[in-house]
């Protein structure tokens, strides 16, 4: 327990020391007027109290990955807390900050548009496209969960498909309806759920003592499947360190703030406490493995088995109401947020709801076709979630870059995130080679070692001549199975009559 211990005081320590640099580094002034009294237009932006734009921005950010994507990421050891840790403080929560802290400066603009401002006008086309259909994916990808759990905890006739009608309906409400009537009142609800789920769990795990790994033990890939560390469990943990979809939420709250000098609680902070609950759940998962093993890859089973285990009964399904929040709570502020980067690009004004219902039906109706597709292929959602993983991580990209390009502009230290930038880009690079490499694994990897070999063998001229074509006639083989799968993905939604 004490290497958890000091993870847990080093992510409240960072808050304090390294979010106060980066928040000097930036400049807040909290006497600038903030947009939400510039633009004031009673839909989406409203002031609304710093502690309530805390709980909504918590929730916003605080999807599945924090949860499930710690569990998973505890199988790789010790090393999953580090990365929590650190990816928290030196990249996810200054990733946070620094675009919220951007919304502000430029009248709430979203994600594409500030982008932009500074990677170009090509780039921000791109950016527009990109981000919605992320935003629609996250959308999609967060009502099967929920939904899912829920249908668990209620009779049987209440199944997974009412559920998914319920979750949507929730979703098109919170998307067409003022911030202040749905969110700004049922989040703080939510949030109580999630934090005592977290809490709860904190507090047993201090009472137990699980035998927790220790960084003197090292740095061991304990993965049963022998995957690796890097990058793998970065991917994993996702949400937990950094998260692309965090940059398109932060504006929502920059809509909403009173003062700059509430950034650093509200983007930064929140952040940091997603980091806690994300290290909660990754040392409660290796208990769990500890005395289960660690075959289990269903997240929802070990977040079942801990929650009845240590709070009992009805803390449990308190704990359970809490895991169903935060998706749902991410989900419905993904197509507002896909709703006001469409309004913005469009320069479509958002006061009547003609208007916002021009850009959502679209919207709904693809989502519809993904949440269909999903259900009707048992391969749907890990497709879903597939394509989903990796544009969250490569939006991720964007955002340090277009941030790092700002500081660059005002003789800032670009240490501060284009550091982050770069290794996030690699890592995430790393997970498409990684693939690539898997892939033709399955062809036989040892043989196309040896096959290597003898290329390297031959004359160096001849020998990097056919090396290069026998490794573009392998990537086209990698490149065909993706666009088989997206193929397989497209008629699924488009066809769904498709009986193959």
């Amino acid at each position: 327990m004490i290497t958890f211990t000091c993870c847990l005081i080093a992510l409240i320590v960072g808050y304090f020391t390294y979010g106060k640099f980066v928040e000097r580094v930036f400049g807040v002034d909290p006497s600038r007027v903030t947009p939400a009294f510039t633009k004031q237009d009673g839909v989406d932006y409203i002031p609304l109290p710093t502690w309530k734009i805390f709980m909504i921005q918590f929730l916003n950010i605080a999807g599945l990955g924090p949860i499930f994507g710690a569990i998973m990421g505890a199988k790789f050891g010790v090393a999953s807390f580090l990365w929590i840790v650190l990816g928290s403080i030196f990249a996810g929560a200054t990733h946070d900050f620094l675009s919220g802290m951007l919304s502000l400066r430029h009248d709430g603009e979203s994600l594409p548009e500030l982008i932009g401002r500074y990677l170009g006008n090509n780039f921000k086309q791109f950016m527009r496209g990109f981000t919605v259909i992320l935003m629609i994916l996250v959308g999609a990808v967060f009502v099967a969960g929920p939904a899912g759990l829920l249908a668990k905890l209620t009779p049987e006739y209440l199944d997974a498909t009412f559920w998914i009608i319920v979750v949507f309906i929730y979703y098109i409400l919170a998307t067409l309806l003022p911030v202040d009537k749905i969110i700004g009142k049922i989040y703080p609800l939510f949030a109580i759920a999630l934090l005592f789920m977290a809490v709860g769990i904190l507090v047993m795990l201090f009472i137990n003592q699980p035998p927790l790994p220790e960084i003197t033990d090292g740095l061991g890939n304990t993965h049963p499947g022998g995957l690796p560390i890097f990058p793998i469990m970065f991917v994993s943990i996702a949400c937990g360190a950094i998260s692309g979809f965090h940059a398109t939420q932060s504006p929502l709250m920059a809509r909403c703030m009173k003062s700059e000098k509430y950034a650093r609680p509200v983007f930064y902070g929140a952040m940091i406490t997603e980091g806690i609950v994300a290290l909660i759940w990754a040392a409660a998962a290796t208990y769990f493995f500890h005395n289960n093993g660690m075959e289990e890859n269903n997240a929802a089973v070990v977040v079942d088995s801990i929650t009845k285990e240590w709070l009992g009964a009805v803390g449990g399904v308190l704990a359970i109401l809490g895991v169903i929040a935060a998706p749902i709570t991410s989900g419905d502020t993904a197509f507002r947020s896909a709703r006001l980067i469409v309004a913005d690009f469009l320069h479509m004004e958002q006061k009547t709801v003609a208007k916002r219902l021009m850009i959502c039906i679209p919207m709904f109706i693809v989502a519809i076709g993904i949440l269909l597709y999903s259900q009707k292929d048992k391969d749907g959602f890990d497709m879903i979630w597939r394509y989903f993983a990796w544009s969250n991580q490569t939006l991720a990209v964007f955002t340090l870059f277009g941030t790092s390009k700002k500081i660059i502009c005002d003789n800032l230290d670009s240490r501060l995130i284009h550091d982050g930038g770069m290794f996030y880009l690699y890592f995430c690079s790393s997970g498409r080679v990684w693939s690539f490499l898997r892939f033709f694994s399955t062809f036989g990897a040892t043989s196309y070692v040896d096959r290597f070999r003898d290329l390297l063998s031959l004359e160096k001229k001849e020998s990097i001549k056919k090396a290069g074509l026998h490794l573009a006639s392998l990537f086209c083989r990698y490149c065909s199975s993706e666009l088989k799968h997206l193929y397989a993905f497209l008629t699924g939604l488009f066809l769904p009559g498709r009986s193959d």
